[in-house]
């Protein structure tokens, strides 16, 4: 018998046998052709997940009419014939792995990525969500206006119905199992179905019937083009979380409308982007906040009902199974993180997965919302099929890698695997380096859930770790190569009184000495109540955020025109809230006892016992009271760098001693360093390691 009997049970969707109850919910990879044909990227990675034991996967995002509306730069069409051959080889990967497969079809009206303008929705409106794909793009040094959308008239709502039916044929005819509809998060059928944003005076709009009217003749449609034994999902919003938009009451009356209309099954979300925090769940959001949606539809209707967003913990998901509250099992990001949780789940290995912080970096942040392809903050290997065949090494080298924060964690585990022999120092008593930070602001403690699993695969590699240690440049050089990971560290601008500054990493360190990992040695830093948090990017948000919980009055200044606008959007957007005593939508967090104050595009003049006085970008000087002053400026420490490369011996600079950026970045580039490192280290002007060169050349550089 599989672990979790009631996970990988299966279940029926039409005429559709879904052999578990893991499903893959849509999501946009981003990874097709310029044209939005399917591409080996998006064939890998479908098949990967399929490999990895999902019952059903919804491929995402594909557009039935790519010309007036693509959700991103290079997501999927089905907008013709030509198509059909790629689809056909997308569906033949998934199924070589026994997995069911479903393609979503979205137009995203208002939100398209292409075009950028004269976008259709089904009122005319001005927009402004600058965390969607189909944001307004804001130049340097310009202003941000909002993005008009026009109105469909109803001969191009007419002709919409038509184009998703063909789109639909067109899926059947590729030899997928089934079709799913995007009804959801303010994407163009999820506008009309919504009282906030479908403002329509005609048969499109205004009652419930009306609203109703778009996703219903879609229905009807592809029944007749594709047969009413062809199943179609419908994926929407329980609630929208604005004011005026549809909650819950009204989507169960959807779901039984729906029911009635022939639709096989329903997949339950949240929000529109209106409400960004609900439906990206970042951090901030507990796991299983959304199975009151589905607990509530499933009392209405008898078609399976799938529920997403922050499932991570198989235990947890067998229960939901179990008990009734959802018949399928969402999930997505989880997959892009580790692909292979069904498989890990069902061979009873959960410490084993590597589960997902809901960080938003890799896959939203840094991929589509940047207008790239999808990635993976802690799974260097999402989008990046080089790190399939992680191949042993030809000859096994001695790698020194110096700093046990993400880069070298992530280096030493992929090199370890490799067959190479590892060692690696740190300074201080526990790995981790600066994630560690993050276990002292509210609602971010899923950060450790990465550091305690790479920290357990590091102990299950048996890598040769040695904490309290700073190895110097002539036990270095015993190495064949070495990695310089020893990150970032803070420092005080110029200023008067700098003495008396306290660096961030003394004011948040963390006091719990319960946690296994803890060296027992670190001791925080008291500060007074009044406190102004001095900097930007992670590091002040982060510290901000952690004093402000403590029931600390901060203030934040930064010389940037936006305080932390690197960070990742949709956690400011929430953080935002709470510095101002608020919640984002569906959260019920603690307030701070003060309101976090900011001041933007200043910085500190002067510092003196009990005061402070900052100085603006004109010249305009404001004095406050303050207990201490917290710097959270932070540049590389690369001083050990330097020394060995001086000393001539192979070194490789990563993460944020390469340049203060995140945890993407940090893990992309310690993983990449494993990856690369062959029998003869081989070294190009610009201090990275050569891999993979031709024999010829490579047969001339070592001759």
């Amino acid at each position: 018998m599989p672990h979790y009997e009631h996970l990988f049970t299966p279940i029926q969707i039409g005429n559709m046998t879904v052999p578990n109850r893991i499903c893959h919910v849509p999501t946009d990879v981003s990874s097709s052709n310029a044209d939005g044909s399917v591409s080996e990227r998006d064939i890998h990675h479908h098949s990967q997940i399929a490999k990895g034991g999902a019952g059903l996967i919804i491929v995402g995002a594909t557009s039935p009419d790519g010309k007036t509306g693509r959700p991103t730069v290079t997501g999927l069409v089905a907008d013709s014939d030509s198509c059909i051959p790629g689809l056909a080889r997308l569906a033949e990967g998934m199924h070589k792995y026994g997995a069911k497969c479903v393609v979503q079809l979205q137009h995203p009206g208002r939100q398209c990525a292409v075009p950028r303008y004269n976008t259709m929705s089904a009122t005319d409106m001005v927009v402004k969500l600058p965390w969607s794909a189909g944001h307004e793009i804001v130049y340097e040094n310009a202003e941000e206006k909002g993005k008009p959308v026009r109105a469909m008239t109803t001969e191009e709502v007419v002709d919409m119905v038509d184009k998703f039916s063909e789109a639909a044929w067109r899926v059947k005819q590729a030899g997928f199992d089934g079709v799913e509809l995007h009804a959801a998060h303010g994407y163009l059928i999820s506008q009309f179905m919504s009282p906030y944003l479908n403002k329509r005076i005609d048969r499109w709009g205004g009652s419930f019937e009306n609203r109703m009217r778009f996703p219903l003749a879609i229905i009807s449609s592809i029944q007749k083009k594709c047969g009413k034994n062809f199943p179609i999902l419908v994926r929407y919003s329980a609630d929208e979380w604005v004011e005026g938009g549809r909650e819950l009451e009204e989507s169960v009356r959807m779901a039984v409308e729906f029911e009635r209309a022939g639709v096989a099954a329903l997949d339950l979300s949240q929000c529109i982007q209106e409400s960004p925090g609900a439906g990206f769940d970042p951090m901030y959001y507990p796991e299983g906040w959304t199975v009151y949606a589905s607990q509530a539809v499933k009392k209405a209707v008898s078609i399976p009902v799938i529920n997403s967003h922050t499932f991570r913990n198989p235990d947890y998901c067998d229960h939901l199974v179990e008990s009734g509250d959802t018949d399928m099992i969402g999930l997505a990001r989880q997959l892009l993180c580790d692909p292979y949780w069904p498989m890990k789940a069902y061979m009873g290995k959960p410490e084993q997965i590597r589960r997902c912080i809901s960080c938003l970096t890799g896959c939203w942040q840094e991929s589509m919302m940047a207008k790239k392809e999808i990635g993976c903050a802690i799974n260097p290997a999402c989008g990046h099929m080089e790190f399939d065949d992680l191949k042993p090494a030809a000859a096994p080298l001695k790698v020194g890698i110096v700093g046990g924060g993400p880069a070298g964690m992530e280096a030493a585990r992929i090199a370890t695997v490799r067959g190479h022999k590892v060692t690696l120092f740190e300074k201080t008593g526990e790995l981790g380096g600066a994630i560690l930070g993050c276990c002292m602001a509210p609602g971010k403690e899923k950060m450790k859930w990465y550091a305690d699993w790479i920290r357990g695969q590091i102990k299950d590699l048996n890598v040769d770790v040695r904490l309290h240690t700073s190895p110097t440049v002539e036990q270095l050089k015993e190495f064949d190569v070495v990695l310089n990971a020893t990150g970032a560290v803070s420092y005080v601008p110029e200023c008067i009184g700098a003495e008396r500054v306290v660096p961030f990493e003394e004011a948040i360190a963390c006091p719990k000495v319960t946690c296994p990992f803890h060296p027992k040695d670190r001791k925080m830093r008291k500060t007074g109540e009044k406190v102004l948090v001095w900097g930007d990017h992670y590091a002040a948000a982060d510290t901000a955020a952690a004093l402000a919980g403590m029931g600390k009055d901060v203030t934040i200044v930064t010389d940037k025109k936006e305080f932390a606008a690197s960070v990742e959007v949709i956690h400011m957007y929430v953080l935002r809230k709470r510095f101002a005593q608020t919640d984002a939508e569906a959260l019920h967090s603690e307030p701070f006892k003060y309101p976090v104050k900011v001041y933007e595009n200043s910085t500190v003049y002067s510092i003196e016992e009990g005061k402070v006085v900052l100085m603006d970008k004109n010249f305009q000087r404001t004095e406050l009271a303050i207990d201490d002053v917290i710097t959270c400026n932070t540049r590389s420490n690369t001083a050990l760098f330097d020394e060995l490369m001086a000393a001539g011996v192979p070194v490789v600079n990563a993460g944020d001693s390469k340049a203060p950026r995140n945890l993407h970045a940090a893990v992309m580039e310690g993983a990449t360093f494993g990856l690369k490192l062959e029998e003869s280290v081989l070294m190009n002007p610009n201090h990275s390691v050569v891999d993979d060169l031709p024999a010829d050349v490579r047969g001339q550089l070592l001759r």
